[in-house]
């Protein structure tokens, strides 16, 4: 698995960043980071079924897979 997926560390711009979701949208902690990762590292869209269904969390769009269209 270590050879087909990069390894995305923490590292202070994403902690930072992880705060700042915190604080702005009310995430937890482990929510945070994980919009943290999606924001810094330029991912478009995340899979949650934790966050608010199709809801822009700064340049990120959450999707709830299990969600009714």
């Amino acid at each position: 698995m270590l050879a087909e997926f990069p390894i995305l560390y923490p590292n202070e711009t994403v902690v930072r960043t992880a705060l700042r979701g915190a604080a702005a949208y009310g995430l937890s902690w482990f929510d945070a980071h994980l919009w943290a990762y999606a924001e810094v590292y330029g991912l478009g869209e995340l899979l949650s079924e934790d966050f608010q269904h199709r809801r822009m969390y700064g340049t990120v769009r959450v999707r709830n897979p299990f969600a009714a269209e």
